[in-house]
């Protein structure tokens, strides 16, 4: 599967960005996908993950309530939703999948498959 991560951009706080990963490749029902996201010097961390199947969503206590991951079925394409955004935020964002129905979601070692990183800033 061939990923495609976009989205990112400069945003003060409080604002709000989408990030959008857009899957192609086989079919992507069986996708278990996933948000990471990597400042310069410190490892990559967990954000969101989302089963495609069942759309149940998970998330890093750090983004609760202010994030949002959704999948759209007819686009094939995974959505990131960040509001109130923090210049803590600030990152880059990666996109990822593996195809499997259960995995440890925020370990990056069970995704197969990642997109290129999206640049989002957060100014404050």
């Amino acid at each position: 599967v061939q990923l495609q991560a976009s989205g990112g951009g400069l945003v003060q706080a409080g604002g709000s960005l989408r990030l959008s990963c857009a899957a192609s490749g086989r079919t992507v029902s069986s996708l278990f996908m996933g948000w990471f996201r990597q400042v310069p010097g410190k490892e990559r961390e967990f954000v969101a993950a989302i089963r495609w199947a069942s759309g149940s969503p998970y998330y890093a206590d750090s983004v609760k309530g202010r994030f949002t991951i959704s999948r759209d079925n007819a686009q094939n394409t995974v959505y990131l939703q960040m509001n109130s955004l923090k210049p803590e935020d600030t990152a880059v964002y990666y996109c990822a999948a593996v195809y499997s129905g259960f995995i440890h979601y925020a370990r990056q070692t069970e995704y197969d498959y990642w997109g290129q990183g999206t640049l989002v800033t957060v100014s404050s």
